[in-house]
């Protein structure tokens, strides 16, 4: 305990605290059943703010909760959910725990070198995103998915987040930012029939406030490792 806490500052301790205090919280008033979408919630709350530190733990992290957020998906038939952590989230968290492990700053496991992408790369990036928009949106409407227009955005901005996330990017937290917008709408919507979901709604809220710190985190860290060149 003593090194997490000396690990982390201050205020990633106290963002951190209070995003475990929200998901319980709202856990108890709205659910009280679901407790596989709590420990998912919990688990992928953390890997957020080991995430900000550039640290190869949050991609594991990552891994275990998108195995729960994927069959949690699956219970209410957001299918395009479902197939964007199991098919894409997933295997990438894994790519990129290999290639954040690959990369370390200056010797030090704990802390990812930042990187940086090309225009060329950047072109390629989003001519491979607006693919996967087009190819998704057709295969979620095979499979008659819920809220399909909301649905194939987060899948759109899945991508972006894991390819930027892949790459060490700093802007990875910004995709990742918008895909918590757009999740909060989902499960606001499914909320209406179901208010355990509102427990799913606070977790992406904790995730949104924790993605914007970690972009912040990632630009400070991006700044001090140009200037140790």
């Amino acid at each position: 305990m003593k090194k997490i806490c000396s690990y982390f500052s201050k205020s990633e301790l106290t963002l951190w605290s209070i995003s475990f205090l929200l998901i319980i919280t709202s856990f108890c008033i709205f659910d009280r059943e679901s407790y596989l979408t709590l420990i998912a919630s919990l688990i992928g709350v953390t890997s957020l703010i080991f995430n900000a530190k550039g640290n190869p733990i949050g991609q594991v992290l990552m891994v275990l909760f998108s195995l729960l957020y994927g069959i949690i998906s699956f219970t209410f038939s957001y299918y395009g959910e479902m197939i964007t952590y199991l098919g894409m989230t997933m295997p990438m968290a894994l790519f990129a725990l290999v290639a954040w492990l690959k990369n370390p700053y200056n010797g030090n496991k704990a802390e990812v070198k930042v990187n940086s992408i090309g225009k060329k790369e950047q072109l390629l990036m989003w001519l491979l995103t607006a693919v996967v928009m087009i190819v998704f949106y057709f295969v979620l409407k095979h499979f008659n998915t819920a809220n399909i227009l909301p649905s194939t955005i987060s899948i759109t901005t899945s991508f972006l987040a894991v390819y930027l996330t892949f790459r060490r990017c700093s802007t990875f937290a910004l995709a990742y930012a918008a895909n918590d917008i757009i999740l909060i709408v989902l499960w606001m919507l499914a909320s209406i029939d179901e208010t355990r979901y509102v427990s799913v709604v606070v977790c992406f809220t904790a995730f949104l406030l924790n993605d914007i710190y970690g972009y912040i985190s990632w630009q400070r860290m991006k700044k001090r490792q140009m200037n140790h060149k």
